[in-house]
């Protein structure tokens, strides 16, 4: 992943030096659980610990070259690794493991720890959603279905459904971790033909794993979740940005993302103020939803082991990893600079002349005992005229003899915005239902 869409603390989880960090303990643990069960001398196993290397910029070059010979990434480790150790205590190293014994226990420990960054940046998010939500209760605006106006809401409703959704993002992502944070050390197939499963149990345990059956590899179907958990994180990320760019047009102007002292919107013309944040964050999604479809294609391998997965999961595993944390990031830092218009909401609330109640006056006319059907053509006529002819609402319909039937109060609660409002408390319940 560039740089640019990611942040110090994902990129440090799968950069080399950790990884082959974590290379390095799995082996040293797997040497340890051997002489615990009488396999490896005990003595060789503190040499082993004691001689071990630090991982640095050396230790993966030095790896990187033994690599143009044996073509084997984790043959050339070993190799390096032993001979770092030195001597005869050496030899015990990668003892009865397979290369996917230490490569699947090592990738499922960096994405239990993405995940967990994961579920940190996606809480601090919801904590900003929820606080908006509730600032903004009372901000009143248009509701648009079709991208038309539709019935008054609230700015805070939208946002506290926006927030109920990242906490389902937040499930999906403590199940996935929960699913990824797994080990197998069992051998090739998986049979643990020439390792004892109990060598198994002891590793898992010091790194906070679960040790799980698998074949020569852990099933992909478990890195296929975790990668649908981040796709997810990006389609929600994204819901909310699309959303944002609308209400940031010039025709609408609802909101504003933040500006900066000395930040230029465009290199040619100076009044632009454009929705960068909200328009990365859309683009990003789709890089997200592309990878998840490539992890999907990997849960299906060659009998008990095949590299047709590897090659992928190199490229979109931290790329998504990365992505996804960045867009919680970006997303929360454009939502905390956001500027909100209530002044705004509430003009284009009224542009339409009060058509917005249109549903409310076509209740009351079945109420009063008309079909809906002749209730209907009645507003909807009504309407029309209103319209196309920039007439107040009310009063268009209050020409219609049939209209005039409904007493003064029943048009007054028909048009009545506190009464087109009083049930939304139903959507703060649940908001107030969510631990941030």
């Amino acid at each position: 992943m560039i740089s640019r869409y990611s942040l110090p603390e994902m990129e440090s989880v799968f950069a080399d030096e950790t990884r082959f960090s974590r290379w390095v303990e799995i082996e040293l643990l797997a040497t340890e659980a051997h002489a615990t069960i009488g396999v490896v001398p005990a003595a060789d196993a503190v040499v082993c610990r004691t001689k071990a290397p630090v991982v640095d910029a050396s230790f993966v070059d030095a790896v990187a070259e033994r690599e143009k010979v044996t073509d084997h990434d984790v043959a050339a480790f070993v190799d390096v690794l032993q001979s770092r150790i030195g001597g005869s205590e050496a030899g015990w190293i990668h003892y009865g493991l397979t290369s996917t014994d230490v490569v699947d226990t090592a990738l499922c420990w960096a994405l239990r720890d993405a995940a967990d960054l994961l579920i940190d940046a996606s809480g601090k998010l919801l904590r900003v959603l929820v606080n908006m939500a509730k600032a903004h209760r009372d901000t009143v605006m248009i509701g648009r279905t079709h991208g038309v106006h539709a019935e008054p809401t609230t700015f805070g409703a939208k946002v506290a459904l926006w927030a109920l959704q990242v906490e389902r993002d937040r499930e999906r992502l403590v199940n996935a971790r929960r699913t990824i944070a797994v080990c197998k050390l069992s051998g090739a197939v998986g049979t643990y033909s020439n390792i004892d499963p109990r060598v198994e149990s002891a590793v898992a345990s010091s790194l906070g794993l679960a040790p799980v059956p698998s074949t020569q590899v852990i099933s992909r179907d478990r890195h296929a979740e975790y990668m649908w958990a981040c796709a997810a994180v990006g389609a929600t990320c994204e819901m909310i940005a699309v959303e944002l760019r609308h209400l940031q047009r010039t025709e609408v102007r609802e909101v504003e993302e933040g500006f900066k002292s000395g930040q230029k919107g465009s290199s040619a013309m100076p009044h632009k103020r454009n929705p960068i944040s909200a328009e990365t964050i859309s683009g990003l999604s789709r890089v997200l939803r592309g990878n998840l479809q490539a992890a999907l294609q990997d849960v299906a391998l060659w009998h008990e082991r095949d590299i047709s997965h590897s090659s992928v999961e190199r490229i979109v595993l931290p790329d998504s990893s990365m992505l996804a944390h960045y867009m919680l990031h970006r997303l929360r830092r454009l939502l905390e600079g956001l500027q909100v218009s209530s002044e705004r909401m509430r003009a284009n609330l009224m542009s339409s002349h009060g058509l917005v109640f249109s549903q409310p006056v076509l209740l009351a006319l079945v109420q009063s005992g008309l079909s809906r059907d002749d209730a209907y053509r009645i507003v909807q006529e009504a309407a029309t005229i209103s319209w196309t002819r920039s007439r107040d609402f009310r009063s268009v319909l209050e020409e219609n003899d049939r209209v005039r039937q409904l007493s003064p109060t029943v048009l007054d609660d028909a048009f009545d915005l506190t009464r087109s409002l009083g049930r939304i408390g139903v959507v703060f319940d649940a908001l107030d239902r969510i631990e941030v």
